[in-house]
């Protein structure tokens, strides 16, 4: 089984959860921007959640699928269809053989995921699929689709996974058929409006001039052109510290919020290096990664404090949310 681009879009790569255990060597976690639609794809077409999916960023690709294969979009609205008609997101969609997806106008969001059941086959590096660019390695042959790709998909019963689904597509002759009901939704704000991204105060927090912290969580803060899978440069009020310090590099993770000399903090995202020498000044809070995972350039943002305490508990809310996903997905599977 396989899939065909027949156009690459912007930037679509093979992403899993990431590459961990080899941030000593200097390897970077790499994954899913937004693991939340990653995760929710997978479990919509009876995927472990750690399988790859292909992260499709603001203008997706042409994609033909030589079997009968079941899919799942989540994520950004790209304008999926397949032909004319267009295809929901959000749910399990079997796709006939021979159809040919393609993206169009975006409505909200950067970053669509697509899972197909079997996963994708390729040869995992360093125990990840996921591609990471600035390397070349991992992923589809350490890179993004080109047209004329033929990306291998592993063997699966795409039409007895959702038993209703294939008898569907059996007795019709549309392209494909959906389940009746969105599973997930992930909202993406407005470009003109602020959105409000939730942080806990970092390790050099106290290090702020006092105006710094106030201006930190009450201004806008614009996400720059330079901005990419690696860090969201902001634009906004310049953040000084009470005085310089000299730091020694240390770890840092997804969402860490530093603050270079120039005054201009950095959002550290999935492909961020390993270590760090500027102050961390914030982290964003587990459960509004995938949100910001959204957010594009020239977007605006803008911070509120809460405390560790609040943040694993929006944390945990998300895991009962995917959870629930779960129990849905083996509901819709005993419709017949």
């Amino acid at each position: 089984m396989s899939m065909l681009v027949a156009k690459p879009g912007a930037l679509s790569t093979l992403q899993d959860l990431g590459r961990f255990g080899y941030q000593r060597m200097g390897v970077v976690v790499g994954g899913a921007m937004d693991a939340t639609s990653h995760r929710a794809a997978n479990l919509l077409v009876g995927n472990r959640e750690s399988e790859a999916t292909l992260e499709i960023t603001l203008i997706g690709p042409g994609l033909v699928f030589t079997e009968t294969t079941l899919i799942a979009i989540c994520g950004a609205n790209l304008s999926p269809r397949v032909g004319e008609r267009e295809l929901p997101l959000g749910r399990p969609v079997l796709l006939r053989a021979g159809s040919r997806l393609d993206f169009g106008r975006r409505q909200s969001g950067c970053r669509a995921y697509l899972a197909v059941r079997g996963g994708f086959d390729v040869v995992p590096v360093m125990d990840s699929k996921s591609t990471y660019l600035r390397g070349g390695f991992g992923g589809f042959q350490g890179r993004a689709l080109r047209k004329g790709d033929e990306v291998p998909t592993g063997r699966a019963d795409a039409e007895g996974w959702y038993p209703r689904l294939g008898r569907m597509l059996r007795q019709g002759d549309e392209p494909f058929c959906a389940a009746a009901r969105c599973f997930i939704e992930i909202a993406a704000g407005d470009i003109d409006t602020p959105q409000p991204i939730r942080v806990v105060r970092g390790q050099q927090w106290e290090a702020l001039a006092d105006n710094a912290r106030t201006q930190f969580v009450s201004a806008p803060f614009r996400i720059t052109p330079e901005s990419d899978r690696m860090g969201f440069r902001l634009q906004g009020p310049k953040l000084d510290l009470q005085r310089p310090i000299e730091m020694i590099s240390e770890a840092v993770a997804f969402g860490t919020v530093q603050l270079p000399p120039d005054g201009n903090a950095i959002i550290l995202m999935a492909d961020r290096q390993t270590t760090g020498g500027y102050p961390k000044i914030a982290n964003v809070a587990g459960a509004d990664l995938p949100l910001l995972a959204q957010m594009m350039p020239h977007q605006y943002l803008s911070f509120a404090a809460i405390s560790l305490d609040d943040a694993q508990r929006l944390y945990l809310a998300r895991e009962q949310e995917m959870r629930a996903l779960a129990r849905a997905v083996d509901e819709e599977r005993s419709l017949r």
